[in-house]
């Protein structure tokens, strides 16, 4: 054979083996029925073959095809008939006395001043909705202050820490810092990590906070398919909030929660103006019960709204959340005929606490079962949109698996201000949050002993109280008391 030929023949076999996928790698695949994952192979550039190959690589294989069939399984299994939830497990506003209430802020304190509690923030989604690429938290909803939502609940962490330490009579050098862990998604990681850099951590020590990100998992069709986004990419999708669970195992935080001696954690998703972050009355109220899972809860404000309710699962079952779509609708207009309330009306608003015990229990039981929500969508594909499933697991999936859960009613108005939509929307957008803050703010001044001059009717303004003043309007009468203000403007140092 001539070296002409000789090298005519290698090149053939290399470009026969160019022309194939890799062999090992696609029997792994037939083992999963997945091998049209390789369906573009013979349009690839060499890069592009690369690219897919690593995409391939990347994933745990085996988890991915359990969760795919327990997640379809579990959609032909009848769901345990539900009841409502009794009202001994909720501590109801109306039942609460003052001593309760200054009790359990004295019991928050003092085991946030003993570095007892840590707070997971979920901030993985961007601002799409508000026609925003950043992450949610960097959203300015409008406050005379121009400050973001991450600044906002930054700025209620260092008050409360400072409040535990007044309270302990200790000097303000002797501040515990709480530990703050923020979830983040691959969309919206450097983008949040940046933010915090630029603008200093908001107050905060840069090693009181920590990132991590939640996982992504392959979007599938209706059979259980990988949807290719390009010839080389597979479509995925964020697994949700209740993807945290997982994050937090893989990322071995919960050992480093151990670590630092936590025992108690706050959990709460971004996209809440007033959402009061660490707070201690809660915490105090959870420590009592000795709950191992306990959420914030909120009246349902009409048998239509778009939240999910809490349930029992079945005669003195689990607690557990059913969301507004699966909810049928003459359940949910059902009167409870003793309280005159829905018989479904305590909102579940994204408000929760758990014991670091239980949140290791419930991490390793999430990952057994490896039952995810299915959510028909429309998939961006490489043949264009394609009706798909996005498979997802949401924070109060938890609660399934909670040996005993509280529930603890806040107001609305003084406690949830969604941020979910852009203005012109009917509801939940920032300039309902907005003026939720403001009349907030304006009612703890008028108490304090202020005065509020406005140009518009004061239903339409008000004025923001800085959280590093005031954390639930306390110890405003020192900077209030016989001033007059003019709405709206922002109050402080």
């Amino acid at each position: 054979m001539t070296e002409v030929a000789a090298a005519v023949t290698e090149c053939n076999v290399v470009t026969a083996m160019e022309a194939s996928p890799p062999q090992a790698l696609l029997e792994r695949l037939k083992d999963y029925g997945q091998e049209d994952t390789f369906a573009f192979w013979n349009e690839l550039s060499t890069d592009e073959r690369e690219l897919l190959i690593k995409d391939i690589e990347s994933l745990d294989l085996p988890r991915i095809d359990r969760i795919i069939g327990c997640s379809f399984r579990s959609q032909g299994l009848p769901a345990a008939a539900i009841e409502p939830v009794s009202e001994n497990i909720v501590s109801t506003v109306e039942h609460r006395t003052i001593e309760e209430r200054e009790r359990w802020w004295k019991m928050g304190l003092k085991a946030i001043h003993g570095g007892k509690l840590a707070v997971i923030l979920l901030s993985g989604g961007q601002g799409t909705r508000l026609g925003s690429s950043d992450p949610k938290g960097c959203f300015n909803i409008g406050l005379p202050s121009r400050k973001s939502l991450f600044q906002l609940q930054a700025e209620r962490i260092w008050c409360v820490q400072r409040l535990a330490a007044q309270f302990m009579s200790e000097g303000l050098a002797d501040v515990i810092p709480i530990h703050w862990y923020v979830l983040t998604s691959p969309f919206t990681d450097e983008a949040t990590r940046k933010f915090f850099e630029s603008h200093k951590y908001f107050g905060l020590e840069p090693d009181q906070v920590t990132f991590f990100q939640q996982g992504t998992i392959p979007c599938i069709s209706m059979d259980g398919r990988f949807i290719m986004e390009t010839p080389y990419k597979m479509a995925k999708a964020p697994d949700g909030n209740g993807g945290v669970y997982t994050a937090l195992k893989s990322s071995r935080l919960l050992e480093d929660m151990a670590a630092r001696g936590i025992k108690y954690v706050d959990c709460y998703g971004v996209d809440n103006a007033l959402v009061r972050v660490a707070d201690p009355t809660f915490l105090g109220y959870f420590i009592d019960k000795s709950a191992a899972a306990a959420a914030k809860v909120v009246k349902k404000a009409y048998p239509q709204e778009k939240v999910g309710v809490f349930v029992r699962r079945g005669k003195n079952g689990p607690l557990d959340v059913v969301e507004y779509s699966e909810l049928d609708p003459l359940l949910a207009s059902a009167i409870n005929q003793e309280t005159g309330r829905l018989r479904f009306c305590w909102s579940n608003v994204c408000l929760h606490m758990f014991t670091l015990d239980f949140l290791n229990s419930v991490a390793n039981g999430l990952e057994n079962d490896s039952i995810y929500h299915l959510a028909e969508k429309k998939i961006p594909s490489a043949n264009g949109y394609t009706v798909g499933l996005k498979l997802e697991q949401f924070i109060f999936d938890a609660f399934a698996y909670a040996p005993s859960t509280a529930l603890f009613e806040v107001l609305r108005e003084e406690e949830f201000a969604p941020v979910k939509n852009a203005n012109g929307a009917n509801f939940d957008t920032p300039d309902s949050a907005r003026l939720l803050v403001l009349r907030l703010h304006a009612r703890w001044v008028i108490a304090a002993g202020g005065f509020l001059t406005h140009s518009v009717p004061l239903y339409s303004t008000g004025v923001e109280v800085s959280p590093v003043c005031s954390y639930t309007g306390e110890n405003l009468e020192a900077i209030c008391r016989g001033r007059t203000f003019h709405a709206p403007c922002e109050i402080t140092f």
